[in-house]
């Protein structure tokens, strides 16, 4: 038998690709699993079952021939969700439970809902597993009697709003805490006139409001590196909003935008945190992907490195077989509001962890200050400095007095500052200061001098 053709390591006999229809929506690849020498390929369409159809389970062989899973022909929908429940070795990818052998149960009470996280019970681990939906239901999966029961409406205990107005996008269950997201954002969050999305979590007894923020992703290594990342953004950068063991907090970390193309809720889709080499995590966050430490020493996390930029629309990825996997969200004809694509269809990407270095160079821009009212002699969000060429902050002063704004620098990545510059601001103008070119540290952040309005905008090339 002759290899299956690939160009530069997409395969396009494993093509993802939706039935013609109408209604043509689209198929994006949602959740990527390995399983017992297959590869699961969950994918999903754009708002439910109605909304396009031939989004069914397909699986990978080592040989690289892929089928739909058969028992799951018809079970259309919108499904992003994948998790292994290692007491009683069961995969749960959609709203399908699937055993060592291959055998698949579909779950008819998740069926009909847009399914995007599954993790640990808080109470009863060895058999439960929580299942988050779009619209805010969270369900309790029982994995021995194979039955599914919602606890929660999201909407009502975190004052999010409902169907259309709401995007849950995962769930995380750690150190006693069930952590969920929603990444609402448009015009209105950009503006500063509304606040939809939400990062919370749950201590067992009480929800609570993290962030009033849209976030993503949240994932980690449980109880490993003492840590829980969770991904997000506002006006002003891409977030890392990180959870600490040691010291039982959350901490904001601010990166660079790559692309303004991943601001608003649609567009950002399933940006994951994986394990894909062993104790290491690859983040993919706004249109860049970083290296991720999942430790935290004395509370403050060291290895955050970007790797690269890129365009693609990514629903997941993984390892498998010796390689990295990547799943895309490549072209929808959106029920006719693109008139220049046909059929909905999407590909997988087969190569090595390294060949992401090769991908576009570490580039973006943002900063802890967006038009912000800010305090006096209080210290800004960290921001990350490290792995980029040409850097440079623009400084504006949006207020009626000059102020003074100190540049401080953390290169030991431990949280310790030293200050770098002090730069004067007049009233409704704005400085920009270059660094000498090859200057880096791990994190830096600004402090004015006065109660102010101030915009602090980092540009790294």
């Amino acid at each position: 038998m002759n290899p299956p053709l690939s160009v530069s390591g997409i395969y396009p006999s494993l093509a993802q690709v939706g039935d013609f229809g109408p209604p043509r929506s689209e198929i994006g690849i949602g959740a990527l699993m390995p399983w017992n020498g297959k590869l699961y390929v969950q994918n999903y369409n754009s708002h439910k079952a109605a909304s396009g159809a031939g989004v069914s389970l397909r699986r990978i062989s080592a040989d690289l021939t892929m089928e739909v899973v058969p028992e799951t022909l018809g079970v259309d929908g919108t499904y992003t969700n994948r998790f292994v429940h290692f007491p009683t070795s069961t995969l749960i990818i959609g709203p399908h439970l699937i055993d060592p052998e291959h055998k698949i149960t579909t779950i008819e009470e998740l069926r009909p809902h847009r399914l995007c996280g599954t993790s640990r019970h808080l109470t009863e681990p060895d058999r439960k597993v929580y299942v988050l939906a779009m619209e805010g239901e969270v369900f309790e999966l029982d994995l021995l009697d194979r039955t599914a029961v919602q606890v929660w409406d999201l909407n009502e205990e975190l004052g999010t709003e409902g169907e259309f107005k709401v995007h849950y996008k995962d769930c995380y269950t750690s150190f006693g805490r069930l952590v969920v997201c929603s990444n609402e954002y448009a015009e209105e969050e950009w503006a500063g006139e509304r606040s939809r999305g939400r990062l919370a979590e749950y201590d067992g007894t009480a929800w609570k409001i993290i962030e009033q923020k849209p976030f993503t992703g949240i994932g980690g290594r449980h109880e490993f590196g003492g840590t829980i990342f969770a991904t997000g953004w506002d006006a002003a950068s891409a977030i890392l909003e990180v959870y600490t063991e040691a010291d039982d907090r959350w901490t904001r970390y601010r990166l660079p935008k790559a692309s303004h193309c991943f601001d608003h809720k649609w567009q950002t889709e399933w940006p994951r945190l994986r394990e894909v080499e062993h104790e290491r995590l690859l983040m993919d966050h706004h249109g860049m992907f970083y290296e991720l430490s999942p430790w935290a020493y004395g509370g403050r996390v060291w290895g955050v490195r970007p790797i690269s930029t890129h365009l693609a629309v990514l629903g997941d990825f993984c390892s498998w077989q010796g390689m990295l996997v990547t799943g895309a969200d490549n072209a929808s004809p959106s029920h006719g509001l693109n008139p220049t694509t046909a059929e909905p269809q999407s590909n997988l990407w087969f190569g090595r962890t390294d060949d992401l270095w090769s991908y576009g160079k570490p580039a973006g821009w943002g900063g802890p200050w967006w038009i912000e009212p800010v305090s006096a002699d209080v210290p800004s969000d960290p921001y990350l400095m490290t792995g980029f060429d040409g850097k440079c902050v623009h400084l504006e002063n949006h207020g009626k007095l000059a102020i003074t704004v100190t540049i401080e620098i953390d290169f030991h990545g431990h949280g310790r500052y030293g200050t770098y510059a002090s730069i004067e601001v007049d009233p409704g103008r704005t400085v920009t200061h270059v660094f000498p070119q090859g200057f880096s540290a791990h994190w830096v952040r600004l402090v004015s001098d006065l109660d102010a309005t101030v915009s602090g905008q980092f540009f790294y090339s």
